[in-house]
């Protein structure tokens, strides 16, 4: 057995252990904590399914496994958001359940009693796939009949099926389900046995992967690894976290269903302050001269926004936790500095990204020349192609000076020789 179908077969052996480890994990699991542990059963079983399908390709092609087994990616920053996504797609096992091309592949297969074993899991995998995809399509919109007795009229046992719309004769089809003509919904009448079998189908899927990985597993066994199982190997993705739903998902603050007067006070705190630093780009593109490139001023403004948004989503709880006058204070802060925020970026902005004549004087008119004819009230000042020309009413030496530019940060210089030498004769 070469080493690379050594080490993928312990790995597959490890992830074989965690998904049936997370399965009991979610009947041993505290009911604080049990809705992450059904996440994490789902990813485990999944990754367990995705690399025994991989491995199962690769041994019927002949190839060499690949060096790393898929693993569910768990987002280190939004568990939260990982969690609920895992569990409304149940990990995403249907899309990992075989094909129907990789079934072909294993029927053209040299006749072997566990890749039989193997073909007959999968094919229970796709009579799950199928239970998915049609179960749903069983029930029909229908109008109740009026008996006139409450208790019969709750029950339903009566009624007639509801008018398909135009162009969609099925009343099991995603549109008719989604535009009912009647008031219930029901099972078709005389299909409630294929109802069933398909319900039960689509719930064993979970067993089903599980029991499709595991005869991958012996099949590998067998022919690459000379029928000599080797240890569990490495264990990565979601398998790691069993048993450790409390450090995966920690329990956190929730917003309480009705804000409090305190409480309102620092959610209005915390909406200014984002909405404050939401500005900043705009200001500071404004002022360097960077409206041509308002499509990026608005997608950093944007990025603030939603940044702040979340921060006020993910920690807001925590910051409202205090009792009485306490919840106000963050948010009381919080108005605080959106307050210098948002009167302070306009100077700010505008000190940085000055237009030549206001840095002028700043540079020269209110410092080294205020006491001399080119002082700001003593010279007229024009700006054209880059150059400052600044020519003083009691008719002396004409300045030249650059770069002159709207949104610049580069201090004015002197162009001419004739400039350097008045500068120079005043200390500048």
């Amino acid at each position: 057995m070469s080493s690379h179908w050594h080490r993928a077969i312990a790995e597959l052996s490890a992830q074989g252990d965690a998904a049936r480890a997370a399965a009991q994990r979610v009947d041993d699991a505290p009911s604080t904590e049990r809705t992450t542990a059904v996440a994490i059963s789902y990813a485990a079983e999944t990754d367990y399914l995705r690399s025994a399908g991989m491995l199962l390709r690769a041994h019927l092609s002949d190839r060499r496994p690949p060096r790393r087994l898929p693993v569910a990616l768990i987002w280190p920053y939004f568990r939260n958001a990982w969690k609920a996504r895992t569990v409304d797609r149940l990990g995403g096992v249907w899309r990992a359940i075989p094909r129907d091309a990789a079934l072909e592949k294993m029927r053209s297969a040299p006749t072997d009693p566990l890749l039989t074993a193997v073909l007959e899991q999968a094919e229970a995998l796709q009579a799950s796939l199928h239970g998915e995809r049609q179960v749903d399509r069983l029930y029909e919109s229908f109008i109740p009949e009026r008996t006139g007795h409450a208790v019969a009229d709750l029950v339903g046992g009566g009624g007639r099926s509801a008018p398909t719309l135009p162009g969609f004769p099925d009343p099991g089809h995603p549109i008719n389900r989604a535009f009912p003509q009647g008031s219930g919904t029901r099972i078709q009448p005389g299909r409630e046995a294929e109802f069933t079998r398909l319900s039960s189908d689509r719930f064993a899927v979970h067993t089903r992967a599980v029991a499709f990985g595991d005869a991958v597993l012996a099949l590998l066994v067998e022919h690459r690894a000379a029928g000599v199982a080797p240890q569990p190997g490495r264990l990565r993705g979601a398998g790691r976290w069993v048993g450790r739903e409390r450090q995966l998902v920690p329990d956190r603050a929730k917003w309480p269903a009705k804000l409090n007067v305190y409480e309102g006070v620092t959610l209005a705190g915390l909406g200014w302050l984002v909405l404050a630093c939401t500005g900043l780009p705009l200001t500071f593109g404004k002022e360097a001269d960077l409206l041509s490139h308002a499509l990026l001023l608005f997608m950093a403004a944007g990025l603030i926004a939603c940044t702040g948004i979340g921060l006020v989503i993910r920690y807001g709880p925590k910051l409202i936790k205090g009792p009485g006058f306490g919840a106000a204070v963050p948010g009381i802060a919080a108005g605080l500095i959106a307050l210098v925020v948002w009167q302070g970026q306009g100077p700010v902005a505008s000190y940085y990204f000055a237009g030549p004549y206001e840095r002028y004087e700043r540079e020269y008119a209110n410092g080294c020349l205020a006491a001399s004819p080119y002082r700001h009230d003593a010279v007229q000042a024009t700006a054209d192609g880059g150059v400052l020309v600044v020519t003083p009413i009691s008719g002396e030496t004409t300045l030249r000076l650059g770069p002159a530019e709207d949104g610049g940060t580069h201090p004015l210089g002197p162009l001419d020789q004739a400039t350097r030498e008045v500068l120079d004769r005043y200390g500048c």
